[in-house]
């Protein structure tokens, strides 16, 4: 899963690929050729005492030398540019498949989850692909390289180098081993972390307001220990590879030295290879080490990956046509023909047999107890979701037949929870529609009832405005997202329980000023005041998912006892009151 997604993103840095391995390549064989220069000056210009030689060899270390170290940080130059590339491009294609998602889609990973495999996943690949071009070239020219020349220098001494690095390699492979299933951990430790968090910056009210600041403090403390000890279980295995590299390293180091202070005495070997020899020894321990960190990295950045193809390879529920058709009437006209709406592996749908049309000029109100499919049924019109059986039609076409951005661009939607999105108010506003003019801002504003607070705030239009919209009241929350959707002019208006926050003189305010507002484009209203909706065209009425009664107020009051029972609740209420 690691190889196959870096393969992808790679394709499109060849370039910096092929630079990238020519320039390590070149910077790694002047490496192993210092020590061989350095083992000539000892033995045939300082034995000799020849200066002439001395300088003449040492200059040339010189040249190897530096470009040595203009190869490594070109290399790393053009290795960095790729791996950051890569990392932009995993980036932005899991945002475009998050956007693509529906919220069955959004529910199943979970939004901490795709944050985290947004952010903190794509770093871990894009840092082993910083490792890889770092080391992958390096490491096995260097081994290999290094036995070659080192057994060159001192044949007498082979032996000590094929034992020091099969024993240092098998040591890494036993510890990295063990640290595989502590990563795959610690990335799921993660993702309980920021989804708690997430729950408790989102609903500090209500854990204010129930006094449960302890509980979620405790709670959170399960999830950040659960994390901390996962992570201090593998940093201790990180922490003993370091240690067991050095103590391999310094017992070859002393074996050569005794092994090889033998064969000078003999003189089997000289001193100036034993001396490269030593460095060969040492440049052979150091690749098997970089290669032993690599691995380190990879076990956790694979499991990352998998996490990120996951997201990148699930197929949405709400595909686009591939062979879209345009509106075969007036795109304000909405028809349910016996649409149903079920989750998967669900013993029951959430709607089921519902049937209606909505014609332009006209409201239609929707009502019916907690968990009766009223947000599910307005979800069905701009595909949020799609419908499991029936057809659900737009200007006389099935939506699924049309393009999804011609289809919303003619919806307005007001949700259940109105969200606005940091920046100013005139942003927001201008997400309904992004060439509105100011007039056309404040116009919105004013059938919404909101044109009086934003006109008192300092900046007007311009006062800045908190992720979520926490810095403003959830009334006004609820009108300016309601100009969002007036000032886009759509040929449908949903919606969804979007003036539960107004007090009742405001809300008839607002219902007075939609109507003019209106009056050419179909609306579907979710509500749940009754005396809101008495003037609606036609109210269904819905009851465990299925439709109870269609019809207007009075007809409904008479002839359908679940509506009867909402309205006798109500008036028992406000009599009460």
């Amino acid at each position: 899963m690691l190889v196959r997604l870096i393969r992808r993103y790679l394709r499109n840095y060849r370039l910096n690929i092929v630079m990238v391995v020519t320039l390590q390549f070149v910077a790694t064989l002047a490496m192993l050729y210092l020590p061989s220069l350095n083992a000539d000056i000892i033995d045939n210009g300082v034995a000799r005492g020849d200066t002439e030689y001395i300088l003449r060899i040492g200059g040339w270390m010189l040249v190897v030398a530096l470009v040595q170290v203009v190869a490594t940080i070109t290399a790393q130059f053009f290795g960095a540019r790729a791996a950051l590339g890569v990392g932009r491009d995993i980036r932005g294609d899991l945002l475009h498949r998050v956007n693509s998602f529906s919220a069955r889609e959004v529910g199943t990973f979970g939004a901490p989850s795709l944050i985290t495999r947004t952010t903190n996943d794509v770093q871990q690949v894009q840092m082993l692909i910083v490792m890889c071009f770092a080391i992958l070239v390096m490491a096995p020219i260097m081994c290999i390289g290094g036995i070659a020349m080192g057994i060159g220098e001192a044949p007498a001494l082979w032996w000590v180098i094929a034992i020091a690095v099969p024993v240092l390699g098998l040591s890494m492979a036993l510890v990295i081993a063990r640290m595989i299933p502590g990563f795959r951990a610690m990335q799921e430790r993660i993702d309980a972390v920021n989804r708690i968090l997430r729950e408790q910056i989102t609903g500090i009210r209500v854990v204010r307001a129930f006094v449960r600041e302890e509980h979620e403090r405790r709670r959170f403390a399960v999830a950040n220990d659960a994390l901390t000890d996962t992570t201090i279980r593998v940093g201790r295995l990180m922490a003993l590879m370091f240690p067991l590299v050095m103590v391999i390293t310094n017992v070859t180091i002393v074996a050569v030295i005794w092994f090889g202070g033998h064969a000078v005495a003999d003189g089997s070997v000289q001193i100036g290879a034993l001396t490269a020899l030593i460095t060969y020894v040492m440049q052979i321990l150091i690749s098997v080490m970089m290669a032993s960190f690599l691995a380190m990295i990879a076990p956790r950045a694979a499991v990352c990956a998998e996490r990120i193809t996951e997201v990148l390879d699930t197929e949405t529920s709400v595909l686009p046509p591939a062979d879209p058709i345009g509106f075969a009437d007036d795109p304000g006209t909405v028809e349910f023909d016996g649409a149903e709406f079920r989750y998967p592996g669900a013993d029951d749908p959430v709607i089921s047999g519902i049937t209606f049309r909505v014609t332009p000029g006209t409201t239609t109100a929707i009502v019916g107890s907690t968990g009766s499919g009223k947000t599910t049924l307005l979800g069905l019109v701009p595909r949020l979701v799609d419908a499991t059986a029936g057809v659900v039609r737009v200007g006389g076409t099935d939506v699924r037949r049309l393009d999804p951005d011609a289809l919303r661009a003619v919806i307005g939607l007001v949700p259940q929870r109105p969200y606005l999105f940091s920046g100013t108010i005139r942003s927001n506003i201008l997400h309904g529609r992004s060439d509105a003019t100011d007039d056309e801002i404040w116009e919105a504003l004013r059938i919404a009832q909101a044109e009086d607070f934003v006109a008192k705030m300092p900046d007007g239009l311009d006062t800045k405005v908190s992720q979520g919209g926490t810095t403003v009241s959830g009334g006004q929350r609820q009108r300016l997202a309601i100009a969002r959707a007036l000032v886009r002019r759509p040929a449908i208006y949903l919606f969804d329980d979007s003036f539960s926050a107004l007090d009742l003189s405001t809300d008839a305010r607002l219902r007075a000023a939609l109507r003019p507002a209106t009056r050419d484009a179909a609306v579907i209203v979710v509500a749940q005041r009754i005396s809101t909706i008495v003037d609606a065209d036609q109210i269904v009425v819905l009851d465990r998912g299925r439709i109870a009664g269609i019809g207007r107020h009075d007809e409904l009051v008479a002839s359908c006892p679940t509506y009867a029972e909402i309205v006798d609740s109500q008036m028992a209420v406000e009599e009460g009151a």
